[in-house]
């Protein structure tokens, strides 16, 4: 879309935004805007929240669930008409900004902010407007600093002013596209959502079922696996690996140098399912490990099971080691190595499977963490093809899972492209680099 410029520009005085148009004018936030916190904040915990069922939102410092952490049958704040603008306040995700109306309390690490004139300022325009100066002065924080998110540090920024009728119009045409936009990157989520059940079946088939559909079947003595091909073995996983435990170490034993380390963490988040040292960068433990816990060293084909999950769907999260190299298993972490004839990345399939987690869920025990032990692992049955077919399941998933994360991958960067798009325009929209007065909405 090619939108027009204003016909006459001025400098804002604002080095990072440059020329605004002749008749918007620039002021610091506190001559427009006022901000508050919850008086009851520190009340209003998730943990007491909890207790009640109410009808009127808490919104908190999360980003989750657009900031609502709970309901309550009672209400701080009423903002029903304009709406007002809720910002977090500390953490990675401080000044995250938010529009939001109606009733409602405020827990902490968040504030709402409101404007003082509404004869002169509408606040939705303002929510697309803080999104780039929250950005760029959230990007002044070295790396090295907790962020975090002041009212007086509000009150310095500068904003620009257009008429109230122009911040309508704007607002109006920012809550079209942007609207069209999110659809889009919906879509595109979804899309992904289906390619991972596809994948998540595709797996699931194979594994239980094998690649030839007319093989006989038999009863595999297991309820929640079902049938399985009549010359395939139902063993438990103790009759197959030994197993042990990785480091006794703590995060803070990790180095940039060294003998490199997979932790629990990183296999709930980076490299599940596989590590290879070729291609993925780890953490280190001190060499000085190698004589005093060599028993935590792990060889090409080992499997490393975090042994803790915050949610009951990551338990049973592992990675194998794909590459030529010994690494250590770190913290919070179950080995498994085979002492007989397998097919390691055949077993890793097996392991991603449906049947197999199924069965790891309905043993793990917790609350707000879920744990596996050694003896859940080794008392949990497998299904075992012949060697041979057990390389042909390999040949067959790698070629469709390579095709399927393909697509999820190349779908992934058509939505960073979609949020790119979608920051740039507001930026461009709310600093007047572009005129869309004239703009018709489709």
């Amino acid at each position: 879309m090619e939108m027009k410029k204003y016909d006459n520009y001025k400098d804002s005085g604002i080095e990072w935004i440059g020329e605004i148009p002749e008749n918007w004018s620039v002021k610091k936030t506190f001559h427009y805007f006022k901000a508050e916190k919850g008086k009851k904040a520190a009340q209003l915990t998730k943990e007491f929240c909890g207790t009640i069922e109410g009808i009127y939102p808490v919104y908190s410092g999360q980003t989750e669930n657009n900031g609502i952490m709970s309901s309550i049958n009672e209400y701080e704040f009423n903002f029903s008409d304009d709406g007002c603008l809720l910002s977090t306040t500390v953490g990675a995700k401080a000044m995250s900004i938010n529009f939001i109306q109606g009733k409602f309390s405020l827990s902490q690490n968040c504030m709402v902010i409101t404007s003082r004139n509404k004869s002169e300022i509408l606040n939705k325009f303002f929510f697309y407007q803080f999104q780039p100066i929250f950005n760029f002065h959230r990007n002044l924080i070295p790396d090295h600093m907790q962020p975090s998110f002041r009212m007086d540090d509000l009150y310095q920024f500068k904003i620009i002013i257009p008429s109230k009728e122009e911040q309508i119009v704007i607002a109006n045409f920012l809550d079209h596209k942007t609207t069209q936009i999110d659809h889009l990157i919906a879509k595109k989520e979804q899309f992904i959502q289906l390619l991972e059940e596809e994948r998540v079946a595709v797996i699931n088939q194979a594994v239980t079922k094998g690649l030839d559909p007319s093989v006989a079947m038999k009863d595999s003595g297991i309820e929640w696996l079902g049938e399985i091909p009549e010359h395939w073995e139902v063993k438990k996983l103790k009759q197959i690996f030994n197993s042990s435990k990785g480091l006794t170490i703590t995060k803070e034993n990790l180095e940039s140098d060294g003998i490199p380390c997979i932790n629990y963490g990183e296999i709930h988040s980076k490299f599940g399912f596989e590590v290879d040292i070729d291609k993925h960068q780890l953490k280190c433990v001190n060499p000085t490990y190698l004589e005093s816990d060599y028993k935590s060293l792990i060889q090409t084909g080992d499997f490393v099971f975090a042994d803790t999950s915050e949610d009951v769907s990551g338990a049973g999260n592992f990675t194998y080691l794909k590459s030529n190299h010994e690494i250590f298993a770190g913290y919070h972490t179950i080995i498994l190595r085979a002492f007989c004839d397998i097919e390691p990345r055949y077993f890793a399939y097996q392991f991603d499977s449906i049947p197999n987690r199924t069965q790891i869920r309905q043993s793990v025990k917790g609350i707000k963490v879920f744990s596996i032990t050694q003896g859940i692992l080794k008392n949990t049955s497998l299904w075992i093809p012949p060697i041979d077919e057990q390389k042909q399941i390999i040949e067959f998933l790698d070629i469709e899972t390579d095709r399927i994360v393909s697509l999820k991958n190349s779908t992934r960067k058509e939505i960073e492209l979609l949020k790119e798009y979608k920051t740039a325009l507001i930026s461009e929209v709310v600093t007047g680099k572009v005129d869309v007065r004239n703009e018709k909405l489709n």
